[in-house]
Order: C-alpha cells, then structure tokens, then sequence
C-alpha cells in the first residue's frame, strides 16, 4: 500500500456548506508537491459522517483524478451497518480507488467475534486492500491483537491496520505476533516514532494536513533508521501535534487549514468551528513553524 505519512484529509466546505471542490483540488496539490505518500478521503478528519451519498462519489472521483496515480488514494467506508460499508466498498472501486480504511463497528459494541465475522462480510465482497482501524475512544470496542491477527488469517486482503489506541503495550504486542507483511500505521501523530521503531510502517496523519513535508520527513527518516533526525522534527512539531486535539478533530484542523488559505473555516453541525482560544493557540504554532 504505503510506507511513510497518509494525510487524512479535511473535507472544505463553502459559506453555504456545500462542498468546495475547488478548494479540494487545490489542498490535494499543496499535499502533492509537499510528497505526501498518501492520501485517506473520508476519514474522521474529513468529516464522513455528515457526507452525503452523492458527495461521497464526486469527493473519491475528484480526488483520484486530481491525485493521477501519484500517490495511493484510500477511501474511509467503515461505518457500524455492515452491508452499508459492503456498498461504500463498491463505490470505491468503481471510482478507481486504491485502498479502504475500514474503522470497526461504533455503538453496536459487538464482541470480538462478531468484529470478525463483521470484516469477513466485507472482506468477502471487495478486491480492494482494507486497512483496518481501531480507535476505541470512538467506536467504543477495543480491536484486540489476537482479534486483529485472526481477521488477518481469515480475509487475504487485509494488509494492515491503523492504531489509534493510544496503547504502546499493545501495539508492541501486535508488532512482535503479526506476519511481516501486514503493515501497522499509527492513527496518532505523536506515536508516529515510537511506532516505526517497534516494526510498523507509518502514520495516517492530522498533522500532515498543516505540515505534509515535515511528517513525510519524520516517517522517511525513522524509517531509513536515521532516529537522530526523526526526533528532532518528531519534537519540534510534539506541541503543535498535541494541540490539534484540544478540542474534538477535525476542529482545530479545519481552521489550521484555513489559516494557510486552503478551505473556509467551515464545518458541518454537529461539529463547529474552533473557539478563539484555539484558534489563537494553533495560528501560534503555525507561525512559528513554517
């Protein structure tokens, strides 16, 4: 799929909140001539679940055009009805996709069992690549690494996961078990390094929406074992990292991608834009880092 940094990219929107494709295409170049190793559409930091079914199909097909086979395109599908995200899976594809991110099950709260027959279901009916991603401070289940190898075992085309749980422990426990070839990305900026150095390949990034050069440097340079210089970008941006969530992602973001003139500091209800403070505290870091 990839090595290095995917953004997770916002979604603009115009005054009226309709989406702003014009804008999109533009952030897709500034990630584009900033290398970026990948893109992730429709994700939690490009706000999926207030995107419309039509929205869904001209974002994917805006973005794989734009991106022209430069970079891999992965679309976020997961949801918590099953055939919904077979069907999402389908809309990927037919709009030329090169990957799924797949977050398991929110509210329903399944067991583990039924989060593997769950991605089986899905696994099943897509010939896409499926990256799964557990991010229990959302969906409120716990991806387990006995769960994660076992879904692994069962379905061919899942080569990796997206760890967002924040558990060191347990991602370590997962890199040590899993089969070399399955790839494990960090869904956290700020454990991007420690993550590279316990055998996984990359991150899929909030930080690269602002900054896509620098995680692009972080994650090449860990990976090529250059630690030395990954601490220092890794360290120079751990601040600015931490402060894209001191309110809910992807609200300090969206107004950080603003603040570069990219989108409208525009957000769809139930989110909202970033209070004065935050905008305050991130417009810092941005001026102090670029």
């Amino acid at each position: 799929m990839f090595k290095g940094t995917a953004t997770a990219i916002i979604t603009p929107f115009d005054d009226n909140l309709d989406i702003d494709y014009t804008s999109l295409d533009k952030f897709v170049e500034f990630q584009l001539t900033n290398e970026i190793d990948s893109l992730v559409v429709l994700g939690t930091t490009g706000e999926a679940p207030t995107i419309e079914l039509n929205e869904r199909e001209k974002i994917i097909d805006s973005v794989v055009q734009k991106v022209n086979g430069k970079v891999p395109v992965i679309v976020g599908t997961g949801t918590n009805n099953t055939k919904d995200v077979a069907e999402f899976n389908k809309i990927a594809e037919k709009y030329n996709a090169n990957g799924l991110l797949i977050v398991n099950p929110y509210y329903n709260k399944g067991t583990q069992s039924s989060i593997i027959e769950h991605y089986k279901f899905i696994s099943e009916r897509t010939y896409l690549p499926i990256i799964l991603y557990n991010v229990a401070s959302r969906t409120g289940i716990n991806l387990l690494p006995d769960t994660v190898l076992k879904i692994q075992q069962d379905c061919k085309n899942v080569i990796g996961i997206k760890e967002a749980s924040g558990d060191i422990n347990q991602i370590a426990k997962l890199c040590a078990n899993k089969p070399d070839n399955f790839l494990v990305y960090s869904g956290n900026d700020d454990q991007a390094l420690p993550i590279i150095a316990l055998g996984g390949v990359g991150v899929i990034s909030t930080t690269s929406n602002v900054f896509p050069k620098q995680m692009h440097l972080l994650t090449k340079t860990a990976l090529e074992g250059d630690f030395e210089n990954a601490r220092s970008i890794h360290n120079k941006l751990l601040n600015f990292m931490n402060d894209l969530f001191i309110e809910t992602n992807p609200t300090p973001v969206k107004f950080a991608v603003s603040y570069l003139g990219y989108c409208k500091n525009t957000l769809r209800l139930p989110m909202s834009a970033a209070s004065a403070n935050t905008m305050a505290i991130i417009k810092s870091h941005i001026d102090s880092l670029r």
